[in-house]
């Protein structure tokens, strides 16, 4: 018989129905008696057939007509909301989010707990692949979960298996409350506040944390394991609030919230419903919530996977602005009239640090004549001028530093990723648990702070190349970039936006991790703050994107004012791209949309796609010729882990 799950208020109720022939009307009819029939006080109705209400189903809140058929509108195990007339909408009401991105793939990304990459995991919260376990990463699986059900079978006293947590740790619990005492566990810990994380960074939590577990170092059962990845894979997520962890023990308020979804408690969220009570979510997906064996709670808890999960996503989007950014001064440079000279390879070889020696291959690459002539360089290659201004002439020494910041960072996040980090940990080919601290955020804390501060400087240089570009006493262009100046005001306030932006960064860099409170009765006396690290350092990556939008909008702009002239062949083509989804700046309009358009173009790396293969082929070209210096200097793309494996289905 088909069923449907209806919110009304503050309920979910489920309703079966005999008849698929049956109205939408009935159905919220019947919803509502069975809503009323369960509150003291009917719910403040008095006659449910004198209620008028709308009817919306939770999966991109369309309005659904109460003459339709239920047939005709819904399918089995959906999701309706009720809306009384009269009524707000119910604050325990969060509806259906359009836009993120729930995929169905067909490719499956394997984990055995050790390979995974930032890369990937940022994919795979994009809902780019499924997830399934190595056959070897379940050997290991099953091994240790042997070991525990052994020390459980001979009332052995281990911490977290068979005695309390924390200040608790030496309370024995007898066998037969030791389920209990996993789900006491993460019920009480589910205590975080704030808004939950996005679907598509918790579908990263969730695979980063059954990335831990496949280690088989935790204890975990292969079933509970199982039923993990199937709720992943049907992208059935936990509400996980985004506040609440100081990242030692582990991040276990959000990993509590993450398990609590899974037990079937709390709140949940799918393409299909919407938030929603996670026991409907999971029934509507043909999934049953897991059961807690010894130890398991503790398993599913304890570890740093919110931070890392979180910094693997902000040095992800670091390190494709930070490209992007190359890009953007360059154009910058060539609307200034600026000279490529200070990019010469001699003179970065003499201080051969590697992202300096990178980005300046890079300007060399958009900007030399010989390779792409500018018709912009050309119109002033006689000019008396000496040298440009730092925000110009240093960006090798200042994006380089950025880059090198990125690449320890990352190397950080990925040990972290294919780490095991709860505790205690079941060695099973030593026959033995033993506890230690891995759970301690302190890595990735530190890291993320540094990549908050690093890559800061991409927007704090690029601020000061936008007042360049509007100050006519520095640009020899109209003021503000635009034309009747007084009448329209340009680019006046973009770049207050930048100039706040970067404002609000340099609060956003003063480092988390240098804090620690004493928590759980001093037991944890020392805590590392990741998870505001984590989070910081994303705001920090947006607001450098956005200013960086900002630039480019505006470099662009000031082309106009140059035409006919043109510049080299590759920024032509990202000038057109900038073009193709926002029109120059003729008089004072909207501007809001046009910098979230081109803030689209850097996160999708569109900038950098068009700009790589004139890189990419500079650099084919030269390296024979170029002084020797470190292999990596030239790296476009992190190495592919050789142990990643990826199979189409």
């Amino acid at each position: 018989m088909p069923r449907y799950t209806v919110h009304i208020r503050d309920e979910w109720l489920a309703v079966p129905c005999r008849d698929p022939t049956y109205t939408i009307q009935w159905l919220g009819y019947e919803a509502l008696k069975r809503y009323t029939k369960n509150k003291p006080d009917n719910g403040g109705i008095d006659a449910v057939k004198d209620i008028r209400f709308v009817a919306r189903r939770c999966q991109g809140q369309g309005l659904l007509d109460g003459d339709d058929t239920i047939e005709d509108v819904l399918e089995d195990n959906d999701f309706v909301e009720i809306a009384i007339e009269g009524d707000t909408m119910s604050p325990d009401f969060i509806p259906y989010q359009p836009g993120v991105s729930h995929l169905y793939p067909s490719c499956n990304l394997f984990l055995d707990g050790n390979s995974l990459t930032s890369t990937d995991l940022v994919n795979l919260g994009r809902g780019l692949y499924k997830i399934k376990l190595t056959s070897e990463a379940e050997n290991g699986v099953v091994k240790s979960r042997e070991l525990l059900d052994t020390i459980v079978k001979e009332n052995k006293v281990v911490y977290g298996i068979t005695t309390g947590f924390g200040k608790f740790a030496r309370t024995v619990i007898p066998v037969h409350k030791l389920k209990e005492l996993q789900e006491n566990l993460v019920r009480s810990h589910s205590a975080g506040v704030g808004n939950p994380l996005s679907p598509e960074r918790t579908r990263m939590l969730l695979a980063l944390r059954i990335n831990v577990l496949a280690k088989g170092y935790s204890g975990i059962s292969l079933e509970t394991l199982h039923r993990m990845i199937q709720a992943f894979n049907a992208s059935c997520l936990s509400f996980v609030p985004e506040k609440g962890t100081v990242g030692a023990s582990g991040d276990l308020a959000p990993l509590s919230h993450l398990a609590l979804g899974l037990m079937g408690e709390g709140k949940m969220w799918s393409p299909k419903s919407g938030w929603a009570d996670a026991k409907y979510v999971l029934e509507a997906h043909g999934l049953k919530p897991i059961s807690l064996k010894p130890k398991e709670g503790l398993a599913l808890i304890n570890g740093t996977q919110m931070i890392t999960s979180l910094g693997a996503e902000a040095v992800e989007r670091a390190q494709a602005i930070a490209r992007q950014a190359d890009i953007i001064a360059a154009i910058t440079l060539e609307v200034l009239k600026g000279t490529s000279k200070a990019f010469d390879s001699d003179i970065h070889a003499l201080r051969p640090h590697p992202g300096q020696i990178e980005v300046a291959m890079r300007f060399r690459a958009l900007l030399d004549s010989d390779h792409h002539p500018s018709e912009i360089a050309e119109s002033h290659r006689f000019c008396d001028r000496v040298q440009d201004a730092y925000t110009m002439r240093c960006c090798p020494q200042v994006h380089g530093i950025v880059n090198d910041t990125i690449d320890f960072t990352q190397k950080i996040i990925n040990t972290e990723i294919n780490s095991a980090t709860d505790n205690p940990m079941v060695f099973a080919e030593r026959g033995e648990t033993i506890s230690g601290g891995n759970f301690h955020g302190e890595y990735p804390a530190k890291a993320l702070d540094f990549l908050a501060i690093g890559v800061h400087e991409l927007a704090a240089i690029s601020e000061r190349r936008i007042e360049r570009l509007c100050n006519p006493s520095l640009s020899e262009l109209p003021a503000f970039l635009v034309n009747e100046g007084g009448l329209n005001s340009g680019f006046m306030i973009a770049h207050c936006t930048a100039a706040s932006l970067v404002s609000e960064n340099k609060v956003l860099c003063h480092p988390s991790s240098v804090d620690s409170l004493s928590t759980s009765a001093a037991t944890e006396d020392h805590v590392s703050m990741g998870g505001w690290a984590a989070r910081k350092a994303l705001r920090v990556v947006e607001h450098v994107e956005q200013v960086l939008a900002i630039e480019l909008l505006a470099a662009c702009q000031g082309i106009e004012f140059l035409r006919p002239l043109r510049t080299t062949t590759p920024l032509e083509k990202v000038y057109d791209l900038v073009r193709s989804v926002v029109k120059p700046w003729i008089k004072d309009r909207f501007m809001s949309p046009d910098i979230e358009a081109v803030h689209r173009l850097l996160l999708d790396q569109k900038v950098w796609n068009v700009a790589q293969p004139y890189i990419e082929k500079y650099n084919m070209e030269l390296l024979p010729e170029s002084r020797p210096i470190s292999p990596t200097a030239f790296s476009l793309d992190p190495p592919a882990s050789p142990r990643k494996r990826i199979r189409l289905e």
